[in-house]
Protein backbone atom coordinates (compact mmCIF):
# COMPACT_ATOMS: atom_id res chain seq x y z
CA UNK A 1 0.00 0.00 0.00
CA UNK A 2 1.32 3.56 -0.91
CA UNK A 3 1.94 5.87 2.35
CA UNK A 4 -0.19 8.63 2.64
CA UNK A 5 1.76 11.89 2.16
CA UNK A 6 1.98 15.81 1.41
CA UNK A 7 -1.19 16.27 3.54
CA UNK A 8 -0.30 18.88 6.08
CA UNK A 9 -0.41 22.01 3.75
CA UNK A 10 -3.99 21.05 3.07
CA UNK A 11 -4.88 19.97 6.65
CA UNK A 12 -3.54 23.30 8.34
CA UNK A 13 -5.57 25.50 5.72
CA UNK A 14 -7.73 28.38 6.97
CA UNK A 15 -10.03 26.21 4.69
CA UNK A 16 -10.54 23.37 6.05
CA UNK A 17 -10.05 24.35 9.30
CA UNK A 18 -13.44 26.44 8.35
CA UNK A 19 -15.16 23.59 7.04
CA UNK A 20 -13.95 22.00 10.41
CA UNK A 21 -15.43 23.93 12.64
CA UNK A 22 -18.84 24.15 10.47
CA UNK A 23 -19.03 19.66 11.11
CA UNK A 24 -17.76 19.90 15.02
CA UNK A 25 -20.31 22.35 15.39
CA UNK A 26 -23.53 20.45 14.04
CA UNK A 27 -26.59 20.04 16.44
CA UNK A 28 -24.30 21.99 19.36
CA UNK A 29 -24.24 25.31 17.89
CA UNK A 30 -25.93 26.56 21.48
CA UNK A 31 -24.03 25.31 23.84
CA UNK A 32 -21.41 27.38 25.24
CA UNK A 33 -18.00 26.14 24.35
CA UNK A 34 -19.16 25.84 20.59
CA UNK A 35 -21.25 29.17 20.87
CA UNK A 36 -18.05 31.36 22.66
CA UNK A 37 -15.94 29.57 19.82
CA UNK A 38 -18.29 31.01 17.21
CA UNK A 39 -18.52 34.79 18.33
CA UNK A 40 -14.56 34.79 17.76
CA UNK A 41 -14.37 32.29 14.58
CA UNK A 42 -12.39 33.90 12.23
CA UNK A 43 -9.17 35.15 15.33
CA UNK A 44 -9.67 31.52 17.27
CA UNK A 45 -9.06 29.27 13.73
CA UNK A 46 -6.18 31.60 12.80
CA UNK A 47 -4.79 31.33 16.19
CA UNK A 48 -5.47 27.70 16.08
CA UNK A 49 -3.78 27.55 12.35
CA UNK A 50 -0.69 29.78 14.00
CA UNK A 51 -0.45 27.00 17.05
CA UNK A 52 -0.64 23.80 14.43
CA UNK A 53 1.85 25.26 12.00
CA UNK A 54 4.21 25.98 14.41
CA UNK A 55 4.18 22.58 16.23
CA UNK A 56 2.76 24.30 19.65
CA UNK A 57 -0.45 23.15 19.44
CA UNK A 58 -1.17 21.01 22.67
CA UNK A 59 -4.76 18.92 23.18
CA UNK A 60 -7.03 20.49 26.37
CA UNK A 61 -8.39 18.88 29.08
CA UNK A 62 -10.87 16.14 28.38
CA UNK A 63 -14.52 16.56 30.26
CA UNK A 64 -15.14 12.83 31.72
CA UNK A 65 -18.92 11.54 32.42
CA UNK A 66 -20.28 8.04 32.67
CA UNK A 67 -23.18 6.78 30.63
CA UNK A 68 -25.18 3.51 31.02
CA UNK A 69 -25.97 1.22 28.06
CA UNK A 70 -26.71 -2.41 29.56
CA UNK A 71 -23.41 -1.34 31.38
CA UNK A 72 -21.44 1.43 32.28
CA UNK A 73 -18.83 3.64 30.22
CA UNK A 74 -16.57 6.47 30.41
CA UNK A 75 -17.19 8.85 27.80
CA UNK A 76 -14.51 11.71 27.08
CA UNK A 77 -15.23 14.37 25.81
CA UNK A 78 -12.38 16.67 24.03
CA UNK A 79 -13.14 20.77 24.08
CA UNK A 80 -14.44 22.20 20.97
CA UNK A 81 -11.38 23.14 20.13
CA UNK A 82 -9.64 20.37 19.82
CA UNK A 83 -12.47 18.79 18.10
CA UNK A 84 -12.29 21.18 15.70
CA UNK A 85 -8.90 19.43 15.32
CA UNK A 86 -10.18 16.07 15.21
CA UNK A 87 -12.19 16.95 12.19
CA UNK A 88 -9.55 18.76 10.42
CA UNK A 89 -7.67 15.99 10.56
CA UNK A 90 -10.10 13.13 9.90
CA UNK A 91 -12.02 14.76 6.56
CA UNK A 92 -8.54 14.32 4.62
CA UNK A 93 -6.92 11.26 5.73
CA UNK A 94 -9.91 9.19 6.92
CA UNK A 95 -11.29 9.19 2.93
CA UNK A 96 -8.15 8.06 1.53
CA UNK A 97 -7.19 5.05 4.38
CA UNK A 98 -11.14 3.67 4.75
CA UNK A 99 -10.35 2.69 1.17
CA UNK A 100 -8.12 -0.11 1.92
CA UNK A 101 -10.23 -1.33 4.78
CA UNK A 102 -11.95 -4.57 3.85
CA UNK A 103 -15.55 -4.26 2.76
CA UNK A 104 -16.98 -5.64 6.13
CA UNK A 105 -15.76 -3.83 8.75
CA UNK A 106 -19.01 -1.77 9.54
CA UNK A 107 -18.80 0.96 12.28
CA UNK A 108 -18.62 4.58 11.84
CA UNK A 109 -18.14 4.36 7.60
CA UNK A 110 -20.30 6.00 5.10
CA UNK A 111 -22.82 3.68 3.94
CA UNK A 112 -22.16 1.30 6.38
CA UNK A 113 -23.54 1.19 9.89
CA UNK A 114 -25.51 -1.41 11.96
CA UNK A 115 -28.33 -2.26 9.85
CA UNK A 116 -25.79 -2.73 7.18
CA UNK A 117 -24.13 -5.41 9.48
CA UNK A 118 -27.19 -7.12 10.57
CA UNK A 119 -28.14 -7.96 6.70
CA UNK A 120 -25.10 -9.24 5.84
CA UNK A 121 -24.90 -11.40 8.74
CA UNK A 122 -28.42 -12.54 7.96
CA UNK A 123 -27.74 -13.35 4.38
CA UNK A 124 -25.26 -15.82 5.41
CA UNK A 125 -26.61 -17.10 8.09
CA UNK A 126 -28.95 -18.27 5.69
CA UNK A 127 -26.28 -20.57 3.80
CA UNK A 128 -24.29 -21.30 6.61
CA UNK A 129 -24.61 -23.26 9.51
CA UNK A 130 -22.63 -22.31 12.54
CA UNK A 131 -21.51 -18.99 13.89
CA UNK A 132 -18.53 -17.60 16.34
CA UNK A 133 -19.25 -14.47 17.37
CA UNK A 134 -15.90 -12.96 19.48
CA UNK A 135 -15.22 -9.87 20.96
CA UNK A 136 -12.07 -7.95 22.55
CA UNK A 137 -12.29 -7.85 26.49
CA UNK A 138 -11.76 -3.67 26.90
CA UNK A 139 -10.82 -2.87 23.86
CA UNK A 140 -10.81 0.87 23.55
CA UNK A 141 -9.05 1.36 27.22
CA UNK A 142 -6.95 -1.70 25.92
CA UNK A 143 -5.50 0.05 22.77
CA UNK A 144 -1.78 0.06 22.76
CA UNK A 145 -0.16 3.48 21.69
CA UNK A 146 2.77 2.39 20.85
CA UNK A 147 0.98 -0.31 18.19
CA UNK A 148 -1.23 2.23 17.23
CA UNK A 149 1.39 4.60 16.20
CA UNK A 150 3.34 1.96 14.60
CA UNK A 151 0.21 1.15 12.23
CA UNK A 152 -0.46 4.94 11.34
CA UNK A 153 3.10 4.97 10.29
CA UNK A 154 2.93 1.75 8.10
CA UNK A 155 0.40 4.23 6.44
CA UNK A 156 1.00 7.93 6.65
CA UNK A 157 4.53 9.31 5.70
CA UNK A 158 3.99 12.99 6.07
CA UNK A 159 5.91 13.40 9.77
CA UNK A 160 3.89 16.56 10.85
CA UNK A 161 0.42 14.83 10.53
CA UNK A 162 2.20 11.75 12.46
CA UNK A 163 2.87 14.25 14.72
CA UNK A 164 -0.38 15.89 15.50
CA UNK A 165 -1.81 12.14 15.46
CA UNK A 166 0.64 11.25 18.19
CA UNK A 167 -0.36 14.27 20.26
CA UNK A 168 -3.57 13.14 19.86
CA UNK A 169 -3.26 9.78 21.06
CA UNK A 170 -0.39 11.41 23.87
CA UNK A 171 -3.32 13.42 25.31
CA UNK A 172 -5.51 10.84 26.06
CA UNK A 173 -7.13 10.54 29.18
CA UNK A 174 -5.65 8.27 32.08
CA UNK A 175 -7.84 5.15 32.42
CA UNK A 176 -7.46 1.96 34.89
CA UNK A 177 -4.94 0.26 32.29
CA UNK A 178 -7.04 -2.99 30.91
CA UNK A 179 -3.91 -5.25 29.41
CA UNK A 180 -2.32 -7.96 30.22
CA UNK A 181 1.19 -9.69 29.92
CA UNK A 182 1.95 -11.14 26.12
CA UNK A 183 4.71 -12.96 24.95
CA UNK A 184 8.11 -11.74 25.27
CA UNK A 185 6.80 -9.36 28.28
CA UNK A 186 9.10 -8.88 31.17
CA UNK A 187 7.56 -7.97 34.76
CA UNK A 188 7.56 -4.76 33.97
CA UNK A 189 6.66 -4.14 30.31
CA UNK A 190 2.70 -3.45 31.56
CA UNK A 191 3.73 -0.59 33.60
CA UNK A 192 5.44 1.12 30.90
CA UNK A 193 3.21 0.74 27.88
CA UNK A 194 0.45 3.84 27.65
CA UNK A 195 -2.88 1.88 26.74
CA UNK A 196 -6.50 3.05 25.68
CA UNK A 197 -7.83 5.67 23.74
CA UNK A 198 -11.20 7.94 24.60
CA UNK A 199 -14.90 6.56 23.85
CA UNK A 200 -16.22 9.76 22.07
CA UNK A 201 -13.49 11.25 19.68
CA UNK A 202 -13.97 11.38 16.55
CA UNK A 203 -10.62 10.20 16.05
CA UNK A 204 -10.87 7.09 18.44
CA UNK A 205 -14.01 5.78 15.79
CA UNK A 206 -11.10 5.78 13.23
CA UNK A 207 -8.05 4.39 15.30
CA UNK A 208 -10.81 1.40 16.48
CA UNK A 209 -11.15 0.80 12.77
CA UNK A 210 -7.68 0.89 11.76
CA UNK A 211 -6.42 -1.20 14.75
CA UNK A 212 -8.23 -4.06 13.63
CA UNK A 213 -7.07 -3.57 10.04
CA UNK A 214 -4.60 -5.99 9.84
CA UNK A 215 -6.30 -8.54 11.86
CA UNK A 216 -9.58 -8.41 9.31
CA UNK A 217 -7.29 -8.52 6.29
CA UNK A 218 -5.65 -11.24 7.65
CA UNK A 219 -9.09 -13.20 8.80
CA UNK A 220 -9.86 -12.54 5.07
CA UNK A 221 -6.91 -13.40 2.71
CA UNK A 222 -4.75 -15.19 5.29
CA UNK A 223 -7.35 -17.60 6.74
CA UNK A 224 -9.67 -17.09 3.07
CA UNK A 225 -12.46 -16.41 4.92
CA UNK A 226 -15.35 -14.78 3.19
CA UNK A 227 -18.32 -14.55 5.70
CA UNK A 228 -16.58 -12.80 8.28
CA UNK A 229 -17.40 -8.84 9.44
CA UNK A 230 -16.44 -6.68 12.33
CA UNK A 231 -18.20 -3.79 13.95
CA UNK A 232 -15.48 -2.02 16.19
CA UNK A 233 -14.48 -4.92 18.08
CA UNK A 234 -17.78 -7.43 17.38
CA UNK A 235 -16.27 -10.50 15.26
CA UNK A 236 -18.77 -12.82 13.14
CA UNK A 237 -17.40 -15.96 11.57
CA UNK A 238 -19.81 -18.30 9.78
CA UNK A 239 -18.72 -21.59 8.97
CA UNK A 240 -20.46 -25.29 8.25
CA UNK A 241 -17.89 -27.23 10.83
CA UNK A 242 -17.89 -26.17 13.92
CA UNK A 243 -14.15 -27.54 14.31
CA UNK A 244 -13.27 -24.69 11.84
CA UNK A 245 -14.67 -22.42 13.21
CA UNK A 246 -12.97 -23.87 16.93
CA UNK A 247 -9.28 -23.49 14.75
CA UNK A 248 -10.25 -19.62 13.54
CA UNK A 249 -11.16 -18.70 17.50
CA UNK A 250 -7.54 -19.53 18.04
CA UNK A 251 -6.45 -17.86 15.12
CA UNK A 252 -8.02 -15.04 16.14
CA UNK A 253 -6.65 -15.31 19.58
CA UNK A 254 -3.31 -15.40 18.79
CA UNK A 255 -3.41 -12.67 16.12
CA UNK A 256 -5.13 -10.23 19.16
CA UNK A 257 -2.23 -11.40 21.20
CA UNK A 258 0.26 -9.85 18.68
CA UNK A 259 -1.31 -6.07 19.40
CA UNK A 260 -1.36 -6.43 22.80
CA UNK A 261 -4.99 -7.25 22.91
CA UNK A 262 -7.41 -10.12 24.66
CA UNK A 263 -10.63 -12.31 23.16
CA UNK A 264 -12.87 -11.26 25.97
CA UNK A 265 -13.05 -15.23 27.47
CA UNK A 266 -16.52 -15.40 28.11
CA UNK A 267 -17.75 -13.69 24.32
CA UNK A 268 -16.82 -16.14 21.61
CA UNK A 269 -18.72 -18.84 21.26
CA UNK A 270 -20.00 -20.95 18.54
CA UNK A 271 -23.87 -21.63 17.98
CA UNK A 272 -26.17 -23.33 15.28
CA UNK A 273 -27.43 -19.97 13.43
CA UNK A 274 -31.47 -21.47 14.05
CA UNK A 275 -30.89 -20.25 17.93
CA UNK A 276 -30.55 -17.03 16.80
CA UNK A 277 -27.61 -14.73 17.30
CA UNK A 278 -27.71 -11.81 19.63
CA UNK A 279 -26.02 -8.83 17.38
CA UNK A 280 -25.77 -5.11 17.64
CA UNK A 281 -29.19 -4.71 19.22
CA UNK A 282 -31.25 -7.55 17.58
CA UNK A 283 -31.62 -11.58 18.04
CA UNK A 284 -31.26 -12.53 14.37
CA UNK A 285 -32.68 -15.59 12.99
CA UNK A 286 -32.25 -16.50 9.30
CA UNK A 287 -35.85 -15.73 8.27
CA UNK A 288 -36.53 -13.04 11.11
CA UNK A 289 -35.14 -10.80 13.76
CA UNK A 290 -36.19 -9.94 17.05
CA UNK A 291 -35.67 -6.42 19.28
CA UNK A 292 -33.29 -7.20 22.07
CA UNK A 293 -35.37 -7.64 24.92
CA UNK A 294 -33.76 -5.02 26.71
CA UNK A 295 -33.99 -2.54 24.39
CA UNK A 296 -38.20 -2.50 24.63
CA UNK A 297 -37.84 -2.42 28.12
CA UNK A 298 -35.26 0.68 28.48
CA UNK A 299 -37.21 2.52 25.63
CA UNK A 300 -40.80 2.42 27.14
CA UNK A 301 -39.42 3.50 30.36
CA UNK A 302 -37.55 6.77 28.35
CA UNK A 303 -41.33 7.15 26.74
CA UNK A 304 -43.01 7.41 30.52
CA UNK A 305 -39.98 9.64 31.40
CA UNK A 306 -40.69 12.01 28.15
CA UNK A 307 -44.50 12.01 28.87
CA UNK A 308 -44.15 13.80 32.90
CA UNK A 309 -40.93 15.98 31.26
CA UNK A 310 -43.41 17.38 28.17
CA UNK A 311 -46.64 17.13 30.91
CA UNK A 312 -44.32 19.50 33.24
CA UNK A 313 -43.28 21.80 30.65
CA UNK A 314 -39.49 20.82 30.59
CA UNK A 315 -39.61 19.24 27.34
CA UNK A 316 -40.26 20.04 23.39
CA UNK A 317 -42.60 18.23 21.49
CA UNK A 318 -39.97 18.34 18.62
CA UNK A 319 -37.93 16.77 21.17
CA UNK A 320 -40.13 13.89 21.70
CA UNK A 321 -41.20 13.57 18.14
CA UNK A 322 -37.47 13.23 17.38
CA UNK A 323 -36.17 10.67 19.77
CA UNK A 324 -39.17 8.34 19.41
CA UNK A 325 -38.95 8.44 15.63
CA UNK A 326 -35.09 8.00 16.04
CA UNK A 327 -35.65 4.76 18.10
CA UNK A 328 -38.84 4.01 15.59
CA UNK A 329 -35.78 3.67 12.61
CA UNK A 330 -34.00 1.18 14.52
CA UNK A 331 -37.05 -1.01 15.87
CA UNK A 332 -38.23 -1.02 12.34
CA UNK A 333 -35.55 -3.01 11.34
CA UNK A 334 -36.84 -6.08 12.97
CA UNK A 335 -40.12 -8.04 13.57
CA UNK A 336 -42.07 -5.17 15.89
CA UNK A 337 -45.21 -4.07 14.57
CA UNK A 338 -46.90 -5.53 18.02
CA UNK A 339 -44.26 -4.27 20.36
CA UNK A 340 -44.24 -0.07 18.86
CA UNK A 341 -48.48 -0.64 18.72
CA UNK A 342 -48.56 -1.80 22.58
CA UNK A 343 -45.79 0.98 23.95
CA UNK A 344 -47.25 3.65 21.71
CA UNK A 345 -51.00 3.13 22.97
CA UNK A 346 -49.92 3.28 26.70
CA UNK A 347 -47.86 6.49 26.11
CA UNK A 348 -50.15 9.53 27.22
CA UNK A 349 -48.69 13.23 26.49
CA UNK A 350 -50.92 15.83 27.79
CA UNK A 351 -50.16 19.14 28.22
CA UNK A 352 -52.06 22.62 27.82
CA UNK A 353 -54.29 22.11 24.62
CA UNK A 354 -54.46 18.54 24.86
CA UNK A 355 -53.86 15.36 24.47
CA UNK A 356 -50.65 14.19 21.50
CA UNK A 357 -49.91 10.78 20.41
CA UNK A 358 -46.42 9.46 18.51
CA UNK A 359 -47.53 7.25 15.55
CA UNK A 360 -46.18 3.62 16.00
Amino acid sequence: MKRLGDVWPQLVSFENLLAAYRKARRGKARRPGVAEFGLQLEPELLRLQRDLQSGTYHPGTYRLFTIYDRKPRVIAAAPFRDRVVHHAVMQLIEPRLDRTFITDSYACRQGKGVHAAVDRYQAWCRTYRYVLKMDVRHYFPSIDHDRLKEKLRRRIKDARVLALLDRIIDGSPHTDSACGYFPGDDLFTPLTRCVGIPIGNLTSQFFANLYLDDLDHFIKQALQIRPYLRYVDDMVVLDHDKLRLADIRAAVRDGLATDRLILHPNKAHITHVAHGLNLLGYVVYPRRRRLRNDNGHHFARKLRRMARAYGAGRLAWSKVLASTQSWIGHAKHADTDGLRRVLFSQAVFMRGAGQRTVPA
